[in-house]
């Protein structure tokens, strides 16, 4: 089954839709606790800031519960793998997962701040009425907890100096706990920052293993109840619209109904968690191979291990760290009895790794996570792909043109997809060796099937010097490439990406098409760009469908 092209979600209109959730809960609890009239004399001495903590810290719970969702891996693979209703929409949606991931952080940043100055707003007024020696409703209801345990509603119950605002923030749980996870908060936001992901990742992914204190802060912040309000029972007896007046102006042998004293009780605490729990395994020693340009392949034993085209593995060696786990994309076709990864030097812990395997006689042990769905997986849902990869981020599309090949060598009818573009960009010459006997063995595959136009690909240099220059012009006429040894030229410079979409759309006037991309981030908007641009509106004709990895 599958739902039409129309009927899905667009990624801004998931985002709207979060967003007004989240302007509702904000809206609804801020009314409720600034006119509610259990908390008729909790306002008396807050006033509107007993309203903005409330609301905000629902905001803040909603958000909490969905933080971990979008990084949750084997929820998002099982939802890759097993809806088959609205297929493709729906796993476009899960593609923006760590775009939604960073957006609900940064509002849990802002309502935190909120929630945070409100508080101290509430301190402030807590201390104040209870310094109070005035006959006025804030002081008078400050001092109740003398009359009994269970009529306090100020949570500062000395008018000493000991009793300031600071105090009670840093010696109370819900102060004290409200400290620790908002610090905690703005450690994980601070060292998720673009800058430190890509010079100091380990940085970056030690502070984001705070989020353990900050949902065990969060299990436990609201126990106390410092806030409180009315009792059901107490608003039946003693109602604050009838009765308010009767506490400021009491005599000592009152008589009336009012005469009593009100209850209060805790406002409940409310919070929502998720938890990702992956499968972590060891794996026997692997085979290793050693690429040009520092790039180091591990293949490992399947063993029960299943994979899809394009996904992803997270990979640990204890020799290195027992803490630090990488994300790396399956280079090897779900028709191997292997898997294999590629990893390039790119940073102190691949530098390592590959020092360790180079170095080493005997194999350091590795521990693997996953695996892991990515946007890849729907490549084979399109009558036309278009795959491109820059530098190591061809990885994912390795695994997918040796699906293919193992397609044709068994001669699936199943196979969908019907052509495929391939394009690689590469800053040197060295990056395209370990790739060039799987397009070499793709060229003379699909030609003895006769299906020779099924792939076109064009590898891009976008770095080069004089000798390559001068070696390229000398041997032009040559039928292979001189840099690659294939059958197609290799391009000097960057792709002209308006006059690919335009060729592709011409030569699929009625096809849908998926573009799929594995490398930077400016790329990305570039590509998604020109989807938009060269899709047309009538349905029945091209429209491409842009596909980004993300990890």
């Amino acid at each position: 089954m599958r739902c039409p092209d129309g009927l899905w979600l667009h990624p801004h209109q998931s985002a709207a839709a979060w967003l007004g959730i989240n302007i509702f809960l904000f809206t609804y609890y801020f009314l409720f606790f600034d006119r509610d009239e259990r908390y008729f004399y909790t306002r008396a001495i807050l006033g509107s800031a007993l309203a903005w903590a409330r609301a905000s810290a629902k905001c803040l719970n909603f958000n909490s519960m969905l933080i971990l969702l979008p990084v949750c891996r084997n929820l998002l693979s099982f939802l890759r793998g097993t809806c088959l209703c609205c297929r493709r929409t729906l796993r476009k949606q899960l593609d923006h997962n760590l775009t939604f991931h960073k957006l609900v952080a940064y509002t849990l940043a802002l309502f935190t701040a909120v929630h945070t100055i409100a508080h101290l707003f509430n301190l402030e007024r807590y201390n104040h009425s209870q310094q109070a020696t005035d006959r006025s409703l804030p002081a008078v209801l400050s001092k109740m907890h003398l009359q009994g345990s269970d009529k306090w509603l100020n949570p500062i119950h000395s008018n000493q100096t000991v009793s300031t605002v600071e105090y009670v923030a840093f010696t109370t749980i819900p102060g004290l706990t409200g400290v620790i996870i908002t610090l905690a908060l703005i450690l994980m936001v601070t060292s998720s920052t673009e800058f430190i992901r890509r010079n100091y990742f380990e940085v970056f992914w030690y502070t984001h293993h705070l989020f353990l204190i900050y949902f065990a802060g969060l299990v436990i912040h609201g126990i106390a109840g410092l806030v409180r309000g009315q009792t059901e029972e107490s608003m039946e007896k003693v109602h604050p619209h009838r009765c308010a007046q009767y506490l400021t102006q009491k005599e000592e042998d009152c008589s009336h109904d009012c005469c009593k004293h009100p209850e209060f009780g805790s406002i409940p605490a409310e919070v929502g968690q998720r938890r990702d729990g992956g499968v972590l395994s060891p794996v026997p020693a692997p085979q290793v191979v050693m690429h040009p340009a520092r790039v180091l392949e591990l293949q490992m034993q399947k063993k029960g291990f299943c994979m899809e085209v394009g996904q992803y593995i997270f990979v640990n060696c204890p020799a290195i760290s027992l803490l630090e786990w990488h994300p790396f994309t399956l280079t090897s076709a779900p028709e191997e009895d292997f898997f294999s990864i590629h990893i390039r030097a790119a940073g102190d812990w691949t530098e390592r790794l590959i020092d360790t395997f180079q170095q080493n006689p005997e194999m350091p042990r590795i521990e693997v996570d996953g695996p892991f769905g990515t946007a890849s997986e729907d490549v084979f849902q399109y009558e036309v792909a278009m795959l491109v990869g820059a530098g190591i981020g061809v990885t994912p599309f390795a695994s997918i043109l040796k699906s293919i090949w193992y397609k044709f060598q068994q001669a699936d009818q199943t196979l969908k997809t019907k052509k495929i573009y391939f394009y690689w960009l590469c800053r040197d010459t060295g990056a395209f060796a370990w790739f060039n006997d799987l397009l070499a063995s793709l060229e003379q595959k699909m030609a003895e099937s006769g299906k020779a136009d099924f792939l076109t690909y064009r590898l891009f240099l976008t770095g080069w010097d004089t000798s390559i220059a001068n070696n390229v012009a000398l041997r032009f006429d040559t039928p292979t490439d001189t840099v690659t040894g294939l059958r197609h030229k290799t391009i000097f410079g960057r792709p002209m990406w308006n006059s690919e979409f335009a060729a592709v759309a011409a030569a699929h006037p009625r096809s849908v098409v998926g573009v799929f991309l594995c490398g930077p981030g400016a790329l990305a908007k570039s590509l998604q760009k020109f989807c938009h641009q060269h899709s047309s509106l009538d349905p029945r004709k091209v429209k491409f469908y842009f596909n980004k990895e993300n990890f």
